[in-house]
């Protein structure tokens, strides 16, 4: 082939020049975008993704992966990774995607509204990864968060849950376990706090609750709400503390229950003599609780490392997987916080 011909011969696809000729930045502006590095300004991300869609830009480790069929990186999205249920599951699935020689790529949404969704769909777009786990994205939507076409993906406890395949602990049972414990412990009611209005699992347990007391006849108290915070079980066990004819409660997450028993403490009211407490969730810090705490327990590292056997599954097959429901079982562990109602 001539020096000439060589010359002559046209790039078949648009480079890394290109896209930041188009966005106005840099190239390397350009490179970090595509490897999905925090150190890019929000509107900067935004023309870099706009110009790559225009021009219909692949990075260049998408080219690599295409030759070697894989990236070795698995994506890891969720709203609020330091909650405990999201750190616990983030653990189990780093873990397990080690095993199976993937690294994992957090993708963190630090605005849980809509466009913080669309934001991160974007950000997707480009991320050089083979296949998304997605825990506890509670107000995300198939409408809010769109992903990559045929992209691997699995979920647990979102909204996302029925349109791809998922992993749920089982909170009908679990609650129904903790407050059926309660009645039957001579209790004339249970008292529920409940967790943020906008969580599925919050709202799963709060309808339990509700359904177990009506179930027996009892007509369901007024119900609290927190947001998952040790901060706000103790302020809304204050308020709780002042009500003597409460004497079980149960809280739809340890940390919550936690707030309320300091509360009842400073209010002068023992746990269990005159106030029964469950939890849920059954982190590790429940059994080193004054007294130990009465829980319900969902095994997280079980949850994370089926999310990313559902991946690897798609992967391996090339093919969608069944979009059932994987639904594990939880477990009421009963420990010091609950007994019969004071006399």
């Amino acid at each position: 082939m001539s020096v000439e011909s060589r010359r002559g011969r046209r790039k078949t696809g648009p480079s890394i020049e290109d896209v930041a000729r188009l966005a106005g930045v840099s190239a390397q502006t350009v490179s970090r975008v595509s490897t999905g590095a925090d150190s890019v300004r929000p509107a900067t991300r935004a023309r870099v993704v706009a110009a790559m869609d225009q021009l219909g830009y692949a990075p260049n480790r998408a080219a690599r992966a295409l030759r070697n069929g894989s990236f070795g990186t698995l994506g890891l999205l969720a709203h609020r990774f330091e909650r405990t249920g999201e750190a616990l599951t983030m653990k189990a699935v780093v873990e397990a995607a080690k095993a199976e020689n993937h690294s994992v790529t957090l993708l963190d949404v630090d605005d849980p509204r809509a466009d913080g969704w669309e934001h991160a769909a974007q950000r997707l777009s480009h991320q050089a990864i083979d296949g998304l786990v997605i825990i506890r994205a509670e107000q995300a939507t198939p409408d809010s968060l769109a992903l990559p076409a045929g992209l691997p993906i699995a979920v647990s406890d979102s909204r996302l849950v029925g349109y791809y395949p998922c992993v749920v602990a089982d909170q009908v049972q679990g609650s129904e376990a903790a407050v059926r414990h309660l009645l039957a412990l001579g209790h004339r009611t249970v008292h529920h706090l409940a967790g943020p209005a906008d969580s599925d699992p919050a709202a799963l347990r709060a309808a339990t609750w509700q359904r177990c007391l009506e179930e027996v006849g009892i007509r369901p108290p007024q119900l609290w709400r927190g947001d998952w915070s040790a901060a706000s079980g103790y302020s809304m066990g204050r308020q709780i503390a002042d009500d003597p004819a409460v004497t079980a409660i149960f809280c739809a997450n340890d940390e919550m229950a936690f707030g309320v028993m300091r509360a009842l403490a400073e209010r002068g009211r023992r746990v269990p003599e005159d106030v029964s407490v469950v939890g849920f969730d059954g982190i590790e810090l429940s059994e080193f609780a004054t007294p130990p705490l009465t829980t319900v327990r969902q095994d997280f590292h079980r949850i994370g490392r089926e999310l990313v056997r559902l991946v690897m599954l798609q992967l391996q097959s090339q093919a969608a997987v069944s979009r059932d429901r994987v639904v594990l079982p939880t477990e009421l562990v009963v420990r010091g916080t609950t007994a019969p109602p004071p006399a």
